[in-house]
């Protein structure tokens, strides 16, 4: 399941530079998340590294995008292949 940023979100600017699959990018009044893009960090990482560096706890999993660990892996190995 690909993530999102929730309105909470106060463009701290900490999570686009974590994101290794450079998914995260300014919109037009907070970050936005690519669900194209965004593996969870699968492939890269344990756990997502926006999350773990978000101090407002605004990112969560967005139900839009259900995705499971085997797409997620998919995802990622298409995107390094690009």
């Amino acid at each position: 399941m690909a993530l999102k940023i929730t309105d909470v979100c106060i463009n701290c600017d900490a999570c686009p530079a974590e994101c290794p699959n450079e998914a995260i990018s300014a919109g037009d009044i907070i970050y936005e998340i690519d669900p194209a893009r965004c593996t969870e960090c699968v492939g890269h990482y344990d756990e997502p590294q926006c999350v773990a560096v978000c101090p407002v706890e605004c990112i969560v999993k967005d139900p839009a995008h259900d995705e499971s660990q085997a797409e997620l892996q998919a995802k990622y190995e298409r995107l390094q292949a690009a």
